[in-house]
């Protein structure tokens, strides 16, 4: 490995090992099975006379699922601390990029239940291209305001078809 530092004082390569995100998986699809076969055991999981009862394959998915949520965390706490530390899950700067695009969509997802998908998307468009992408700001406005108003005459005008809208859309009258 390289002595050089990145900028949070880290040496390159270090990061994050793979036993807590195994062990973080594991759980969250521990979880996940066990909302399926409960659901599953609620609307039944015999043969009715007509056949199988609507949480019949549902509850064999959420066993196979929790088997398999089972293993993945056996497996991860099967390989003891030294094993992990020598396997890395994501190198710090990778996680920085993640971040980087993952902190904005979030954002994005929070304000369109707030404000409807068309301003979001124009402000997430805009910024991914300001931030990210470097392009100037005519190129970044036209595509800015394009696309939602492209999505808007195509899904709203052309196939019928509403999008979420906030106040502003209401206060314009669409």
């Amino acid at each position: 490995m390289a002595t050089q530092e990145d900028d949070k004082g880290a040496e390159p390569g270090a990061g994050i090992g793979t036993r807590g995100p195994e062990l973080g998986v594991a759980l969250l699809l521990v979880v996940l099975a066990l909302l399926v076969i409960t659901d599953s055991l609620r609307v039944g999981t015999g043969w009715a006379d007509d056949g199988p009862r609507s949480g019949y394959f549902p509850f064999y998915v959420g066993l196979i699922l929790l088997a398999s949520a089972l293993w993945i965390g056996f497996s991860a706490l099967r390989t003891g601390p030294k094993a992990q530390a020598q396997e890395v899950f994501a190198e710090y700067s990778q996680l920085k990029s993640v971040w980087a695009i993952l902190w904005p969509m979030t954002v994005f997802v929070a304000a369109v239940t707030q404000l409807g998908i068309y301003l979001p998307s124009a402000l997430l468009i805009a910024y991914f291209m300001w931030r990210h992408g470097h392009h100037r700001w005519w190129l970044t406005a036209v595509v800015a305001i394009g696309v939602p108003l492209s999505f808007y005459l195509v899904f709203e005008r052309w196939f019928l078809v509403p999008l979420p809208k906030g106040p502003i859309e209401a206060w314009i009258g669409l």
